[in-house]
């Protein structure tokens, strides 16, 4: 028996029991706790935003309640859907998903500045591009895994397609969701295995891409303006963040107790959605905070065992990309309202009311649980497992001399072979 069909073997057999057709049990839980959490925080923080602006102290409550049950569905629906199936269904996803970006430029309704919903303000296509676009580029990079080390197979491509859908996105404009489109997608590259040369190329042309935005955006310059004041001085923060600064530090270690929020009444910037988190910060203090930082945490890393025990790269890649995604959106709003990153408008998940960005992060969750129930269950050649390993580990800096043992394995097992 060769040395690499051993590995795939012994890989096989320490998996085969347990959750291999079962959901991974660990996620579930910490999901559970996240949707409670968020349902419960969501009613303190909106009642009175949502007595003002529809008449109705449990109009937002009652919504996302709505979108959780659709959510929970398509969830349910894709842990069933063998993902291996997105490689025939994502090309029409994603031009769907492209005309939908394109559809919300001729509309007319504009809500705080921007051109972002559908269908009356209740669907966001760029959450869903979000989404898509790991599916996609998952997809795309396990197929094309053999000429990323190619600039005109590899990374050209993957600009082409990040600056289609980065770039119809930022016309709504949602910077922050570009950015995350695109920070992704290189994110993506590097686990697929990508040139590291060409990464860093790749990481050179953002970063004068996004100087370039925030030159000739007038949101982009005010937000940049308002971040490095508030670096300077707290006290120079734009009107947002100063009010999160003041819930954080009115709530200290402990709290003012859940519902007691003072700045979700006088003035904190629509407390259910962006602003939620300073709301759990004041009513639960920084033990609470913390708690529910463990939380995402938590997610993430079970989304990360799920990759290394995907029994393929497509399936290391989607679980890695989405799992680091919901977790990039939490750290994003997080550290937006502490001050730590120019404003963006992205949501906290499981937390913000909002249908779209709940019900494609429980889509997210579904594919992960169908990632989990694979697992073991597949076979790589010797190829894939090389770069499944690289991606496994996620690149870690003795990948190297992993991949240089699976060449001699390889060997190995010619030489087996031969005699």
């Amino acid at each position: 028996m060769g040395t690499g069909t051993f590995v795939r073997e012994r890989y096989t057999s320490n998996n085969s029991g347990g959750l291999v057709r079962g959901f991974d049990m660990p996620l579930l839980v910490v999901v559970v706790a996240l949707v409670v959490f968020g349902l419960a925080m969501l009613y303190s923080s909106s009642w009175d935003f949502s007595l003002g602006a529809y008449g109705d102290a449990m109009h937002m409550f009652n919504r996302q309640l709505t979108w959780l049950g659709i959510g929970a569905v398509v969830a349910i629906i894709l842990a069933f859907f063998d993902y291996h199936h997105w490689r025939r269904l994502v090309v029409p996803v994603m031009a769907l998903t492209i005309i939908l970006l394109i559809v919300v430029l001729f509309m007319n309704g504009i809500r705080f500045g921007a051109k972002r919903a559908i269908l009356g303000g209740s669907v966001q296509p760029s959450e869903l591009a979000k989404l898509v676009s790991i599916l996609y580029l998952s997809v795309w990079l396990y197929a094309k895994r053999e000429y990323l080390h190619d600039v005109s197979l590899g990374l050209i491509p993957l600009g082409v397609i990040l600056g289609l859908v980065g770039g119809l996105i930022y016309q709504q404009p949602d910077l922050s969701a570009a950015a995350t489109v695109l920070i992704l997608g290189g994110l993506l590259f590097f686990l697929a295995g990508g040139d590291l040369k060409q990464i860093g190329g790749f990481l050179v042309i953002a970063v004068i891409a996004a100087w370039f935005v925030s030159s000739i955006s007038l949101t982009g310059q005010q937000r940049v303006a308002d971040f490095m004041a508030g670096i300077k001085d707290p006290l120079q923060a734009s009107y947002h963040v100063r009010r999160s600064f003041e819930a954080i530090v009115n709530g200290g270690w402990f709290g003012v107790g859940l519902g007691q929020s003072q700045s979700k009444l006088t003035g904190l910037p629509v407390p259910p959605t962006d602003s939620v988190f300073a709301v759990v910060v004041e009513e639960l203090g920084w033990f609470g905070a913390v708690g529910l930082i463990l939380l995402y945490g938590f997610l993430v890393w079970r989304g990360l065992v799920i990759a290394r025990r995907a029994p393929d790269m497509l399936g290391t890649l989607l679980a890695s990309g989405l799992a680091i995604w919901v977790g990039f959106e939490a750290l994003l709003n997080m550290a937006v309202m502490v001050g730590l990153l120019p404003f963006a408008g992205n949501a906290l998940p499981f937390i913000s009311a909002g249908g779209s960005n709940l019900v494609a992060t429980l889509a997210a969750i579904g594919i992960l649980f169908n990632i989990s129930r694979q697992r073991g269950e597949g076979t790589m050649s010797d190829d894939e497992w090389r770069s499944y390993s690289a991606v496994a580990h996620l690149r870690r800096w003795d990948g190297r001399r992993s991949l240089s043992r699976a060449r001699r394995a390889q060997r190995a097992n010619q030489s087996t072979t031969q005699d």
